[in-house]
């Protein structure tokens, strides 16, 4: 059997610290699995710009020239993690076997992609990289994270637990990916979906090569939102079994209303009106804006905008051309 061709994608924003670093262990890592028969000669890495502000962009033109094996694609906007990953993922589709995606800042273990190639050799189309524990994490994001996953599969995603962007895809689960079309894209819950052959390979996470981190509390409060939003319509069904709850007290205390004015014994509290006013407001408020957030789907999806924009690409050679 012919080794296969890999694709190793990185999405890069502001790395220009971490990148060189990244690369010399991304390309000793390839030269060695080339060596052991694992991968083709023709195997490489893409760097996905997206859109950095600092120098990312002519550092990956340095190396694209020092190492051919390094190529890049370069967005004309900052468009977000997902989307420039899966504009990594569709360029590399119709020139790989298979797609490796890692972040440029390398917490995720590079030498966990080599039991990854041999999952993919033995039959596997999906290799999940998951951590094997989080002690690098502070307590609050560790704790917050498995909240987090908790909640997630509490409200119908198909997630794998502690599994970030670091996978191995085939080229075909590469294709069946290119088939969703949406544009609030939550890839960790539309891979696990895809329903292939999978596997579980377990590493080590490391911290950061340099530079800082590009995920703050804001960040993946919004990623959590959109992976929730974007597979189910729980929060909903929720906010109406919650509203025919409160019906039904409603009911409840029109009766006991009506039993004391009947009796006599109705006694007038402005507390308990201020309470029930100001409970039913946050929840009248709460529900509206959960709403809202399905509606603002709605808007953006019904558009079909394009996901990203390529402004430039480095795939052959050392020439830059536009896209």
């Amino acid at each position: 059997m012919h080794p296969p061709v890999l694709a190793i994608i990185m999405p890069c924003y502001n790395e220009q610290e971490a990148l060189p670093i990244s690369a010399r262990h991304i390309l000793s890592l390839l030269d060695s699995m080339v060596a052991d028969g694992l991968v083709d000669a023709k195997s490489y890495a893409l760097c996905v710009n997206d859109g950095s502000r600092d120098s990312t962009w002519e550092v990956i033109s340095d190396l694209h020239k020092k190492h051919p094996q390094i190529k890049g694609i370069n967005l004309a906007h900052n468009r977000g993690h997902q989307n420039a990953l899966l504009a990594g993922l569709m360029t590399a589709m119709d020139n790989c076997d298979a797609a490796v995606s890692i972040d440029a800042d390398l917490q995720d273990d590079p030498s966990a992609i080599i039991s990854m190639v041999k999952d993919f050799n033995d039959g596997k189309e999906i290799v999940f990289g998951v951590r094997s524990s989080r002690d690098t994490d502070t307590w609050f994001k560790r704790t917050s994270a498995r909240m987090f996953y908790r909640f997630q599969k509490s409200m119908g995603l198909e997630t794998v637990f502690d599994h970030a962007d670091f996978r191995l895809m085939s080229n075909r689960a590469l294709h069946l990916l290119s088939e969703y079309g949406e544009s609030n894209l939550f890839l960790r819950g539309i891979i696990p979906a895809i329903g292939l052959d999978t596997s579980v390979v377990r590493y080590p996470r490391a911290c950061r090569v340099a530079g800082e981190t590009k995920y703050p509390l804001s960040k993946m409060l919004s990623l959590s939102i959109d992976g929730i939003t974007s597979f189910s319509a729980k929060p909903m069904r929720i906010i109406f079994i919650t509203g025919l709850l409160l019906l039904l007290l409603d009911i409840a205390v029109a009766i006991y209303v009506l039993i004391a004015y009947f009796c006599h014994s109705a006694i007038s509290g402005w507390s308990s009106i201020m309470l029930s006013i100001w409970f039913l407001g946050s929840l009248i408020l709460m529900s509206i804006g959960v709403v809202g957030e399905y509606i603002g789907k709605i808007f953006v999806e019904v558009k079909h905008r394009p996901r990203y924009a390529i402004k430039e690409t480095l795939i052959d050679g050392t020439d830059s051309t536009k896209a």
